[in-house]
């Protein structure tokens, strides 16, 4: 009798290529199918030598070799691809079977394959996976929603490839309905953009204003990775800096300064204005990259456009720790706006989001792993009803010991004329939003003078609009609903 296989992944980029030799590590039978079948057989050659993968040649063979119900996991590009696929599997498979989207798909088109799918009887799962190639292959963090009649199916097979948290905890659990795990997702690989540019200005502050070299910055980063900061992006940025090419030269100095960027950022900040949060730091991140692309604009900019000269002349030592200090409190504030989206999202979409457990997912195995994501556990466990991560003492006295060198480190960019986007407006997005009372009650009399948009009083009931009649010269007819 033909052996029968557990589970199938399409998809035999790097990415599926890992998780299926670390399905076959945990003990599971994957049957390996690509729609370019010559990948298939060179796998099988290869990287699967010796294990116990079985190779398919068409969608018909792989899914007669699957165990029932049937499992199929996507790991191709976002988009037509995963429609695509899905319309091919829907000619073999039967009313119980599930399919799996591992890749980045938007939420909003998981949310729609879910439905669609559990019309055809299928059962669909839109899953993130972090982590990257290192993470597939040894242990993702794995985030699956989607229709959770679907997570029995998997449950075993997902937690026993995930990542673990010291304690032996997997980095995998169900995170909601349809596309809930692809929005968490989102939600990380902001987060992750907001991470990635803090430390890169740290690095340009350290490097232009303080002219440290590549081996001082080095160690400057071996020394924060043993404290709050401690993570897998300062790990990565402490072994870059002291990376040399051929010629002995750090090789990160000859990497040409323009960024790429696969969507997800950009997907938040849109859902992020849909939802009404403002996630001002991972915009800056996200716009510093598209400003990152101006590289030949920047050139001749940088040829006429003069600024004051980028060198300190204080206390550089102090200025390192200040700059540490400003880089912590920066990126709670990025986690901080991470999770109001993800707050508002479940308000939005209908989603029991538990989110000290997604802190926990997140504790091993992806980008943004940190020991600082057990402090937002613990806020969470403390409060499930926290509404912002400012609010919790642990992260409020973080920023109260920080503050001081952040607005110090800020001022100093400034004087030197050295960039420091996503700091700034971290720092403008806390004072904003610890003030009680913002400018905005003059930016409604402007609206209601030159659109008569109408405001409200603060000495009237809250369900009372007003409008003025500015000039004397207009009517008093008030433009449509009053909205914030």
């Amino acid at each position: 009798m033909e052996k029968k296989a557990d589970i199938a992944v399409i998809g035999l980029a790097v990415m599926g290529q890992n998780l299926i030799l670390n399905m076959n590590d945990h003990g599971y039978t994957v049957v390996a199918f690509n729609r370019t079948v010559s990948k298939v057989d060179d796998f099988l050659k290869n990287a699967a030598k010796g294990t116990n993968v079985i190779g398919a040649h068409s969608i018909e063979e792989m899914v007669s070799l699957l165990k029932v119900p049937r499992k199929v996991m996507l790991m191709v590009k976002a988009g037509d691809p995963v429609d695509a696929e899905i319309q091919k599997l829907l000619k073999y498979l039967s009313p119980g079977d599930c399919i799996i989207d591992g890749g980045n798909s938007h939420f909003t088109d998981t949310i729609r394959r879910t439905k669609y799918l559990e019309e055809n009887g299928i059962l669909y799962i839109g899953a993130g996976v972090s982590g990257g190639e290192e993470g597939a292959r040894r242990g993702p963090s794995i985030m699956p929603g989607g229709n959770e009649k679907a997570w029995p199916l998997v449950k075993d097979i997902f937690k026993a490839i995930s990542a673990k948290t010291p304690d032996g905890v997997p980095c995998c659990d169900w995170v909601g309905s349809d596309g809930a795990g692809h929005y968490v997702k989102m939600a990380h690989n902001a987060i992750e953009y907001g991470d990635i540019q803090v430390i890169c200005e740290a690095y340009h502050l350290m490097k232009l204003g303080l002219g440290l070299s590549a081996d001082q910055m080095h160690q400057i980063f071996a020394e924060w990775n043993t404290t709050e900061l401690n993570s897998y992006l300062i790990e990565i940025t402490r072994d870059i800096l002291a990376y040399k090419d051929d010629d002995g030269e750090p090789l990160v100095e000859k990497i040409l300064d323009k960024a790429g960027q696969k969507g997800t950022g950009k997907w938040f900040i849109v859902n992020s204005l849909d939802l009404g949060i403002p996630v001002t730091l991972i915009s800056e991140s996200v716009y510093a990259r598209c400003l990152s692309a101006l590289k030949e604009e920047r050139i001749k900019a940088s040829e006429v456009l003069k600024g004051p000269v980028t060198h300190f002349k204080g206390d550089a030592k102090g200025l390192v720790e200040d700059i540490r200090k400003a880089l912590l409190a920066s990126k709670i504030i990025s986690y901080t706006q991470g999770f109001m989206c993800l707050h508002e999202a479940a308000k939005e979409y209908g989603w029991d989001l538990d989110y000290g457990n997604i802190a926990l997912l997140w504790r091993n195995g992806c980008i943004i792993r940190s020991a600082f994501l057990d402090k937002i556990k613990n806020a969470y466990e403390k409060n499930p009803k926290l509404s912002n991560l400012l609010l919790d003492d642990y992260f409020r006295e973080v920023i109260d010991d920080c503050q001081a060198s952040w607005r110090k480190v800020i001022m100093t960019a400034v004087e030197l004329g050295i960039p420091m986007p996503s700091f700034s407006s971290a720092l403008a997005f806390f004072d904003g939003y610890r003030c009680a009372k913002l400018p905005v009650n003059l930016l409604q009399a402007m609206r209601d003078y030159f659109g008569a948009h109408t405001y409200k009083r603060i000495d009237a009931p809250a369900d009372q609009v007003f409008h003025t009649n500015w000039t004397g010269r207009g009517g008093d007819v008030a433009s449509g609903t009053y909205t914030v």
